[in-house]
């Protein structure tokens, strides 16, 4: 996509993780950063090494997504198929745990991992397991989790999610776990809807990106007629996600940075009505300024510590 020019400025109030209303809010001159995947632009994503990395450099909070294994425990991968970034193969939803902990996860990005940060058998997490890590930050810390579809498992994905969030001890209200602030993100508006049934609006990201019948079909290795059909799914569903900002149903919005740049007038529309920004994935300089300047309240990024370096200086 080009990087088009976005003609206007925005002044706005950041909270910080866990400021739930305007009387408890500490006011705070930059961004929050959100560790996209952990900090994986250095060790592998979703793994144990990404996210001690995160608290290590500061990240105000973490990011991961989620898919259901075949004994339906709640694992942290991206795609919905081993091959990419782990030494196996085939759909996640098709592994039970133990065969999934039986995989490499981390070797395959090529980084040593310092032993504090434990073996190779040890990286790969469920979400119970990044819970316990997040606990162990020693301070306030957001975690936004991306509900991945399409998913076999539909809309239980959510259901078994918000289950294990109240054996964890999440409240519902305030969304928080011990020092924890969750929030939920989805692209797909079906899950969205579902999560309002049982979690507050301000706590629920609606994420948006721009759909290329071409990219669908080159990213899922697809053919012109198939590739087609899914992208007019996609393409539904994105216009859903857009008229659910439009229409205020949710508190966060989380376009990607692209859509940012190439949706001016939609994301002055939704900064007016009040959403709250999480945009995804800025990894440069310039893209960093640009959120700045724009008075985007979260920005998600692979380089948290490179991000908070530069919004310091700034």
């Amino acid at each position: 996509m080009s990087a088009g020019r976005v003609g206007y400025r925005v002044s706005m109030t950041i909270e910080a993780p866990g400021s739930d209303s305007p009387e408890s809010a500490r006011l705070v001159r930059r961004p929050l950063v959100y560790a996209h995947r952990g900090a994986s632009a250095v060790f592998a994503e979703h793994t144990r090494a990404a996210y001690l990395k995160a608290i290590a450099d500061g990240a105000d909070g973490v990011e991961c997504d989620v898919h259901l294994s075949r004994d339906q425990h709640l694992v942290l991968l991206h795609d919905a198929n081993l091959d990419r970034t782990s030494d196996g193969t085939g759909p996640v939803a098709e592994k039970d745990l133990a065969e999934l902990r039986a995989l490499d996860f981390s070797s395959w990005k090529g980084a040593r991992i310092p032993e504090e940060y434990g073996g190779i058998s040890e990286q790969f997490l469920t979400l119970p397991e990044l819970l316990d890590i997040l606990r162990g930050a020693g301070r306030e810390i957001g975690l936004a989790i991306e509900l991945k579809h399409p998913s076999p498992y539909q809309l239980k994905l959510e259901d078994r999610l918000l289950e294990l969030l109240l054996r964890e001890g999440w409240d519902a209200e305030s969304s928080r776990l011990d020092n924890i602030l969750v929030s939920f993100m989805s692209f797909s508006p079906d899950s969205v809807k579902h999560l309002l049934r049982y979690v507050p609006a301000r706590h629920i990201c609606q994420l948006v990106d721009d759909v290329s019948v071409e990219e669908v079909r080159e990213e899922l290795g697809l053919g012109r007629i198939t590739g087609g059909a899914v992208a007019n799914v996609m393409k539904a569903a994105q216009l859903e996600g857009e008229r659910i900002l439009d229409d205020c149903e949710v508190g966060l919005a989380g376009p990607g940075i692209d859509y940012v740049r190439k949706h001016a007038r939609a994301v002055q529309r939704w900064l007016d009505s009040g959403r709250r920004f999480r945009v995804w994935t800025v990894d440069s300089e310039r893209d960093v300024a640009l959120c700045q300047g724009l008075g985007i309240h979260e920005i998600t990024t692979n380089k948290p510590a490179q991000v908070l370096a530069q919004l310091r200086v700034d």
